[in-house]
């Protein structure tokens, strides 16, 4: 569904990705993992329009959609759960998700709110709240289903669980994989590593700007070479809530 071929992004002189190459099966969960530093998020940024790249090509669905903005990348079926979830701090919840079904039928659009008022119950009890008001987790949860209103194809998600509570990291994860599991596609970067790599289907490692490793999740997770080298050993991550060590 989604293939990025030779991708080179710039920040000024500083090359924060070079010749990236990766492909995203259509209801594949793919893993994009690696220390501080290694362009995850500028690779999603790039993907979605928010950047452009200097070099390569990304494609949708075989179509070449390089460069493009981002609303027409949302438009091609394409939505970003953003660092740090930016979401409107004095809208309410409702009126956030309403954006988020901005590009979707009238019809649509209400059967996705109740869809998102079915997967994410806290939502429904703050409705009329503005965003600012959530508290980090309710927020999280919020800039999913802010996302998932635009019924897209394929969702790139950055650092969904960071700086949850435990018990929220673990809702974060259940539901990739539920999402999964109902067919969607997604492309997820994340610092818990261990975590990410239980519930992909496949991962790629990012250092310095470039491809370090790549594999089945379930081949990346074994290899501790991995993260002593390329990820780090902070990566590993904490058992799930009520799971002893």
């Amino acid at each position: 569904m989604l293939e990025i071929s030779g991708l080179t992004t710039r920040y000024g002189a500083i090359s924060a990705l070079r010749g990236v190459s990766l492909s995203v099966g259509a209801n594949e969960v793919v893993g994009l993992i690696g220390p501080n530093g290694a362009g995850k998020t500028t690779l999603l940024n790039t993907v979605a329009g928010l950047l452009r790249p200097a070099e390569g090509e990304v494609r949708l669905d075989t179509v070449a959609v390089t460069g493009n903005s981002p609303d027409r990348m949302l438009r091609a079926g394409l939505a970003l759960v953003p660092e740090h979830r930016r979401l409107f701090a004095q809208m309410t919840v409702a009126e956030n998700l309403r954006i988020g079904g901005a590009t979707v039928s009238a019809d649509q659009r209400s059967a996705l709110l109740d869809e998102m008022a079915e997967l994410f119950g806290v939502l429904r009890e703050k409705w009329s709240t503005p965003a600012g008001y959530l508290s980090g987790g309710e927020a999280q949860q919020l800039a999913i289903a802010r996302a998932l209103m635009s019924n897209p194809r394929i969702v790139l998600m950055d650092e969904p669980s960071l700086g949850l509570a435990p018990v929220l990291v673990d809702f974060v994860f259940d539901l990739v994989a539920r999402l999964r599991s109902e067919g969607r596609t997604l492309l997820v970067v994340e610092q818990n590593a261990t975590r990410l790599l239980e519930v992909a289907d496949r991962a790629y490692v990012l250092r310095t700007g470039e491809v370090a490793a790549e594999g089945p999740a379930t081949e990346l997770l074994a290899r501790d070479d991995l993260f002593d080298t390329f990820v780090g050993v902070s990566a590993r991550s904490a058992p799930r809530s009520g799971q002893q060590p």
